[in-house]
């Protein structure tokens, strides 16, 4: 592993390095501490392409549905760009159960999109290892931008005049 710095910290002003972060976990040395640990390493494997981590880290009666095709496509053919944490709620060391609401931004067939998420994360005791569970989310639809008008065509406001001295003229 090398000391790059880690893919879920991206849009923090001092990125931690993936060895000191993000890394151990995906790599098998330990378990995430909390619920946001495992979020931040799953969406670190995503960036990595460490599929097996993501199969591992998911409750295991979720993981019959795991579409490990589906994963790894997504994973090769994104590039991803930076997670963002929005909100925790419980998931630290003694708790049940918690959630992590995040957003993804990435860049696929050229868009540039996100995938919001909030997301179930479960302790279990028996293994002493938080597990993935369900998320509830959405992929953004692309932000598609149309060309602006010259500045001698007509306005698209359709007031008549030239878009420079209309809707031009506060651009």
């Amino acid at each position: 592993m090398t000391d790059q710095p880690c893919p879920c910290r991206a849009q923090d002003a001092e990125p931690a390095s993936l060895s000191a972060c993000c890394g151990p976990y995906v790599e098998g040395a330990k378990p995430a501490p909390t619920a946001e640990a495992l979020m931040r390493s799953r969406y670190t494997a995503y960036v990595l392409g460490r599929i097996d981590y993501l199969e591992a880290t998911l409750a295991p009666e979720r993981r019959a549905s795991f579409h490990r095709a589906a994963a790894t496509d997504w994973s090769k053919k994104s590039q991803w760009l930076g997670l963002d944490i929005e909100a925790t709620e419980a998931g630290q060391p003694g708790d049940a159960a918690g959630h992590v609401e995040f957003t993804a931004h990435y860049i696929s067939e050229g868009l540039r999109l996100t995938h919001r998420e909030k997301s179930l994360f479960r302790f279990d005791e028996a293994d002493q290892r938080w597990y993935f569970v369900e998320g509830e989310g959405r992929k953004s639809a692309p932000v598609i931008r149309q060309p602006r008008p010259g500045r001698n065509d007509p306005c698209s406001c359709g007031s008549g005049k030239k878009y420079k001295k209309c809707c031009g003229a506060a651009a």
